[in-house]
């Protein structure tokens, strides 16, 4: 069963992108983010909506 949620550190892990760009796309708008008392949490349906609205990658033609 896939997590419901994740933490910073698990959701920049699960992105294999740093915790810096991912507080860097919150702060943004891009991503959202909820607070469970301290704890900043990430929905696993945010987190994956997040990555499939970023732009595919052209290969460029020499």
């Amino acid at each position: 069963m896939e997590p419901l949620t994740y933490t910073i550190e698990e959701a920049a892990s699960a992105a294999r992108i740093s915790r810096r760009s991912l507080y860097n796309r919150i702060n943004s708008g891009e991503l959202s983010a909820r607070k469970n008392g301290a704890r900043t949490i990430i929905l696993a349906t945010d987190l994956k909506a997040w990555l499939d609205s970023l732009p595919a990658y052209k290969v460029e033609k020499a």
